[in-house]
């Protein structure tokens, strides 16, 4: 362990040298805090073996923070990894409370910014999307939610940048498609829930 220190002090004395005390370039990263307003779509399909109307199936909008990684492979082009924890979303049927699921949605997105360096950065991005559902407990645990869904990702937003490190941003994504089908013991699928959900963010980021 004492080897492993002296070698990094080492090793930085010798990048100071080299830099001659400049300050260090920009490491390509950035991270990003911020909120995500989730509105979901909330179209579903009607018919069945339940006979459901058009649009039964309605999910809750939500507001949550959003935690995004950025790593500038050139002026240009960005990519962004956009991280939120586990949420909760209630669903009702019909306008009645039938429970709620858990679910995660990671997104990955390139970006391509028009004016790499300018205070203002606005971009265009299109990436996908994976949500993982869990915790499903819908119709007292007779009804069910298909697990996975992966969907495209388009991307239009903005970073206003306060000085070198420090940046405001502001977007919005379109997640097309974010889709389950729900089941219910007995019945089968009785219908597809189609989320495709518009996600405004704004947020405050941070470049290494």
């Amino acid at each position: 362990m004492k080897t492993i220190r002296s070698a990094a002090a080492l090793a930085l004395v010798g990048l100071a040298t080299v830099s001659g005390g400049a300050a260090a370039q920009d490491s390509g990263w950035a991270f990003r805090l911020g909120a995500l307003d989730l509105q979901p779509a909330n179209k579903s399909d009607g018919g069945g073996p339940l006979g459901l109307p058009a649009d039964a199936v309605h999910v809750n909008s939500k507001l949550m923070p959003e935690y995004d990684i950025f790593y500038t492979i050139n002026p240009n082009i960005v990519a962004e990894l956009v991280l939120v924890l586990p949420q909760k979303q209630e669903v009702t049927l019909r306008g009645t409370d039938i429970g709620s699921f858990k679910h995660l949605p990671p997104s990955l997105v390139a970006q391509y910014h028009f004016l790499p360096g300018q205070q203002f950065d606005p971009y265009l991005g299109a990436g996908i999307n994976f949500t993982w559902i869990t915790s499903v407990h819908l119709l007292n645990g007779a009804a069910d939610l298909q697990k996975t869904s992966f969907g495209g990702v388009l991307d239009i937003g903005g970073d206003y940048n306060v000085d070198k490190r420090w940046f405001v941003n502001a977007d919005v994504k379109y997640i097309v498609p974010l889709q389950s089908d729900v089941s219910v013991t007995g019945y089968g699928k009785v219908t597809t829930a189609k989320l495709d959900p518009m996600l405004y963010g704004i947020g405050v980021g941070y470049r290494f």
